[in-house]
């Protein structure tokens, strides 16, 4: 057993709003704000250490066990479903909100065909889910880059992929028509790591919900 916490963080946006939720809280997050090369910061005035990393492996590192809570987009979890069963979702953060949608050039009529539809995504099993509840069989391309080029040169008749604002969609003359699923941050936990470090988890958490309730 470890003497401290560890705690995996998604570097990038989330990582500030997991700070900036954590100095709210009390928690002095220095080594996390000027990281330098290190890999694992320990927090000065908490029992918790913190692990910067991708998003896709803070559901690793919190799967196997070597980090004992995680917070991660949920559009990361909705994913990676290889290692879903292997770690709790116990807080929606509210932070990083976003959401999945789908959505086609201006003026097509996405519905109202027989044919075969071809959907080009960046989440093949978020949009793989999506279109198996509504009982419709779809050709899925996996797109590395912008996703929005697909539908404007003809390599798929729609996209499934994270908006915000929607500004990316317009300016390339696509428009959003329906919403797959909404996103946020969310905390994730290891089942073992709550029965090992019960008190210690239990506390936290606590904590992270009483300031989520303080900023209502």
């Amino acid at each position: 057993m470890r003497e401290r916490l560890r705690i995996a963080l998604t570097k990038g946006r989330l990582q500030d709003n997991s700070v900036a939720l954590f100095e709210a809280m009390g928690i002095d997050c220095t080594p996390i704000k000027s990281p330098g090369r290190r890999l694992i910061h320990s927090i000065p005035n908490y029992p918790m250490d913190a692990v910067l990393s991708k998003a896709p492996d803070v559901i690793t590192y919190v799967s196997h066990g070597v980090c004992d809570l995680g917070i991660v987009g949920k559009d990361t979890l909705m994913e990676h479903i290889e290692n879903m069963g292997r770690y709790y979702e116990v807080l929606d953060l509210g932070f990083g909100k976003c959401r999945f949608a789908l959505a086609v050039k201006q003026g097509t009529d996405f519905y109202g065909t027989y044919k075969l539809r071809r959907i080009a995504s960046k989440y093949p099993e978020v949009t793989r889910s999506f279109f198996a509840q509504k009982g419709m069989d779809v050709d899925i391309i996996k797109i590395e880059g912008s996703v929005e080029l697909a539908p404007l040169v003809e390599l798929a008749d729609a996209i499934v992929d994270i908006v915000e604002t929607g500004s990316t969609l317009k300016a390339n003359g696509l428009v959003a028509i329906e919403t797959v699923a909404l996103v946020s941050a969310r905390l994730i936990v290891n089942p073992a790591s709550m029965k090992l470090y019960k008190q210690e988890m239990v506390d936290f958490i606590s904590k992270v919900e009483a300031e989520l309730r303080r900023q209502i």
